[in-house]
């Protein structure tokens, strides 16, 4: 039986505080989130759970063998370039790291009701092949393992980055346990595949859309479906300052956004597993302060902190 506590539970790990480089993709986001949320939560050090990496089986259970050794090994080839991200090491350990928070935060869900992995949505990555800056679909390991250890059987993702989850959408594709619904930015990156559902949003949206949208949506294809575990992936790629999305959601179109999922996961009572996806704002303040909006709103909803 799933217990709320007075504090949901926060997964992170040092091994995602890397240095790449200039790169349109912000790593430091995540030690400047677990940063502020110290700051300005309450929070300590030692209220954030290290996550253990996810083992080379447990990849292997989503991703091609002959896939992992190249990447393992930091080998260039055809099926790691598409990564369009640095490949070193750290990156391997990075990835490990990520796909373990996931795991990590899935597991706990399904125990206290909600649990958040600072890192992961890297819903790019195909079992042969990276793409997108994801070379391990960290989502489609999580949900694999736990059905593995029997504490689910399905899952829906909610998948709210401004690009659809390609990969994880064809690892499941024909998986009638798994539910993934995709809203996204129909006229850019990547070239889709197909989704249990799929809601393409043209260039501009804007939050009335968008909100609009999930309303439509959300509460109907959870109680038809019932799963036993939501993954949130909340991607920050939505807002309007982003530089590689054209939704235009303002700051606080993407807290309301936020809290709709929120709120109807707590009210139907099913465990909730979030992630934070994408988010490459011109200010990478503002990637950071969307995804601390996530977090804080997920404190103010699942425990008895007021934080206002």
């Amino acid at each position: 039986m799933m217990e709320y506590h007075e504090i949901p539970p926060f997964i992170y790990s040092h091994q995602t505080n890397i240095d790449i480089g200039a790169h349109v993709f912000p790593v430091r986001k995540y030690v400047d989130i677990y940063k502020k949320l110290i700051e300005e939560t309450g929070l300590a050090p030692s209220d954030f759970i290290e996550p253990q990496p996810v083992t080379p089986e447990m990849v292997m259970a989503v991703h091609l063998k002959s896939y992992w050794d190249d990447f393992s090994q930091c080998k260039w080839s055809p099926y790691t370039e598409k990564s369009e991200f640095p490949l070193f090491p750290k990156v391997v350990d990075f990835f490990l790291a990520s796909s373990g928070g996931t795991l990590c935060a899935s597991r706990m869900a399904c125990q206290q009701g909600i649990a958040i992995n600072i890192g992961g949505g890297f819903h790019h990555a195909f079992p042969d092949h990276a793409e997108g800056f994801c070379f391990l679909n960290d989502v489609a390991i999580a949900l694999q393992q736990l059905r593995k250890e029997q504490l689910i059987r399905t899952v829906f993702i909610i998948d709210c980055d401004v690009h659809q989850g390609n990969g994880t959408a064809f690892i499941f594709k024909d998986d009638p346990d798994v539910f993934t619904f995709s809203i996204h930015q129909q006229n850019t990156f990547p070239i889709k595949q197909k989704s249990t559902v799929d809601i393409g949003l043209a260039d501009g949206a804007g939050d009335l859309l968008y909100l609009s949208t999930l309303e439509k949506y959300i509460p109907s294809l959870l109680m038809s479906f019932l799963p036993d575990l939501i993954i949130y992936i909340a991607g920050a790629d939505p807002f309007e300052k982003d530089q590689l999305g054209g939704l235009k959601l303002t700051m606080e179109g993407l807290v309301n956004r936020d809290s709709f999922i929120l709120e109807n996961s707590r009210n139907m009572k099913i465990p909730l597993a979030i992630v934070l996806g994408g988010g490459y704002a011109i200010d990478t303040r503002d990637t950071v302060q969307i995804h601390f909006n996530t977090c804080k709103k997920a404190i103010e909803l699942y425990s008895h902190q007021d934080l206002s």
